[in-house]
């Protein structure tokens, strides 16, 4: 992408602001997207920004490559991408990016849990703490445990023509069932008022110590841990610079798709 050209939407005010360089844009209290959710569910797997200029807009947060090839972590200023494979590799920075979101991360709340039983119990109590401190806010955390249980999935490439997320998802998604792996799990809350940008509520992805292993969560429990949590009043979004995203209907309610992307154990993908 064109630096010099590049557009960021910031939702502040409702303002809309465009800038010279991506620097301009990376604010530590800003969550920065690179594209749309919904964009990604239709097909949209081709992305023009890369890795590099991602690197530039924070230090924390998730995403994926293109040709939807694996899940990103992007964990103490390193983005990783966990393949469909398993392994788990540090991207290149000439990869491009579809779908992205990222920030500096700062510490403002400290949630210690104790028998967390599954992923619902986790939202629950975070939710809680959103609720206390801003349910219009977005808020990127990260949770370093040992976890007796946990379920991830990441997925093989697609090559063009890119089918839709949720077909891609059932044709090349590999899941991984790990037991007592001591690991990062980095999320993104949304609020609701996301829902055309973005899924509503929360996002976990996963990588292990030994930087071996990662994913998106689909399932996980533990007993003891520290939720880091940065909450975040800003959003800016870079728009693709290409004709072939401007060719998708984004007002096309996309909701069922991406709940099934984001929560469903897929029946055809392979267990590992």
């Amino acid at each position: 992408m064109n630096l010099k050209r590049k557009c960021a939407a910031a939702l502040m005010a409702g303002l809309m602001v465009c800038g010279t360089a991506y620097a301009e844009t990376a604010d530590r209290e800003t969550i920065q997207q690179v594209a749309l959710l919904q964009s990604l569910a239709q097909g949209y797997f081709g992305g023009t920004v890369t890795v590099g200029q991602l690197r530039e807009l924070g230090d924390t947060g998730i995403g994926t490559f293109k040709g939807l090839n694996g899940e990103m972590i992007v964990l103490d200023g390193v983005v990783y991408q966990a393949l469909g494979s398993g392994e788990v590799v540090v991207a290149d920075d000439k990869e491009t990016v579809p779908f992205s979101n990222v920030t500096f991360f700062d510490k403002d709340i400290t949630l210690p849990l104790t028998g967390i039983k599954d992923k619902t119990a986790l939202e629950a109590q975070l939710n809680r703490v959103v609720k206390e401190n801003g349910e219009n806010s977005f808020y990127m955390i990260k949770l370093h445990t040992t976890f007796p249980s946990i379920l991830f999935r990441s997925e093989y490439g697609s090559s063009e023509p890119y089918p839709t997320l949720v077909g891609a998802l059932k044709e090349k998604q590999t899941e991984f069932t790990h037991k007592d792996i001591t690991g990062t799990i980095v999320g993104l809350y949304c609020p609701n008022y996301m829902g055309g940008l973005n899924s509503t509520g929360w996002h976990f992805h996963f990588i292990s110590d030994d930087k071996k292993h990662g994913g998106h969560v689909l399932e996980l429990s533990f007993q003891n841990g520290e939720v880091l949590m940065d909450k975040t009043d800003a959003f800016s979004m870079l728009l693709p610079d290409d004709k072939h995203f401007q060719s998708f209907n984004l007002a096309k309610d996309m909701k069922e798709d991406i709940r099934q992307a984001e929560q469903d154990k897929q029946p055809l993908a392979n267990k590992k």
